[in-house]
């Protein structure tokens, strides 16, 4: 193939070409991108490929001096490339450095799905973390449970269920786990649980319990938030938390809980007594068997981070 330099003068000497034509093309030829790629892909190249390829260089320079300049450009985030098709030289178009950054972050965001949660949990992060001494066990439990879980998602792993007073760092901790399983790969579904019942009770109307429950049934790692908050219904307690809590303990699916209650007082203060006033220990029990078997209980202590 001859050598590029003398390709561009004999086309820009042919007498068909039009001065103005003559003008925007050799600076499209004269582009140093153009000429690297020109003289790396050479052996792959046509003879008279500068002649069938010339559309697609000029779209290449005048579509990157546009981003260049700001101005809008034919395909918004994406950035223009030459390619070999075909023996020729064609652009493609590539999602800038921006683009990239933000796609990564739109995917993170979707592999953490969140109901009823506030909206600072995306920003939750376990080097953020308070690693003061009344935190060190559940933080490196966290650690521990996250390098498990990832080595081997498949098999069963026992999650945490944090009991402590407010404002310790509770869902913190579970937020900032959620978004490192996501940086990783993996997704996780975090539920403000007493809000999750109001919605619960709505979905009713609108034929949607179904649909609500089998998104929570089923999600790789479960996130329950705030458990034993507010004062729960039979119909929540057995029809929609018991049937959450039996479906992942068969499918031994990792479920994490936050509550201000102990393990124990859960039971016996609030999952044993219905709001009409019931008392229903055995159904109680039965609830706490299977968080049992789904986490392990750690107590957080310390003051209260939460802005006053």
């Amino acid at each position: 193939m001859e050598d590029l330099s003398k390709t561009m003068q004999d086309l820009m000497n042919q007498r068909h070409l039009n001065d103005n034509y003559r003008q925007l093309m050799a600076k499209v030829y004269a582009d140093p991108q153009v000429t690297a790629f020109y003289h790396e892909h050479q052996a792959e190249l046509a003879e008279d490929v500068m002649t069938r390829s010339a559309a697609k260089l000029y779209e290449f320079v005048t579509e990157r001096e546009k981003a260049a300049k700001g101005t809008a450009t034919f395909a918004k985030g994406y950035e223009p490339q030459l390619i070999v098709a075909n023996h020729l030289i064609d652009v493609a178009y590539v999602p800038t450095v921006a683009t990239q950054e933000k796609q990564a972050q739109q995917q993170l965001r979707q592999r953490v799905k969140s109901i009823a949660m506030p909206k600072s949990i995306r920003e939750a992060e376990l080097d953020s973390f308070d690693r003061d001494a009344d935190r060190a066990e559940a933080l490196m439990a966290a650690l521990d449970f996250i390098d498990a879980y990832e080595a081997s998602p498949k098999r069963r792993h026992q999650a945490l269920y944090l009991e402590g007073s407010f404002g310790v760092g509770k869902t913190y901790l579970l937020a900032a786990v959620a978004n490192q399983l996501a940086t990783d790969g993996f997704s996780t579904t975090l539920v403000h649980f007493p809000s999750f019942a109001v919605e619960m009770k709505n979905a009713i109307a609108q034929n949607g319990v179904a649909e609500k429950l089998d998104a929570l049934k089923r999600a790789p790692v479960l996130m329950i938030d705030d458990i034993g908050a507010d004062a729960m219904s039979a119909w929540v307690r057995d029809d929609i938390l018991g049937v959450i809590l039996e479906y992942r303990m068969q499918e031994e699916l990792p479920t994490f809980f936050s509550s201000n209650f102990s393990m124990e007082q859960l039971e016996t203060e609030h999952l044993r007594i219905s709001t009409r006033g019931d008392d229903e220990p055995l159904k109680a029990q039965r609830l706490m068997q299977r968080i049992r078997f789904l986490a392990r209980e750690i107590t957080m202590v310390g003051a209260n981070r939460r802005p006053q």
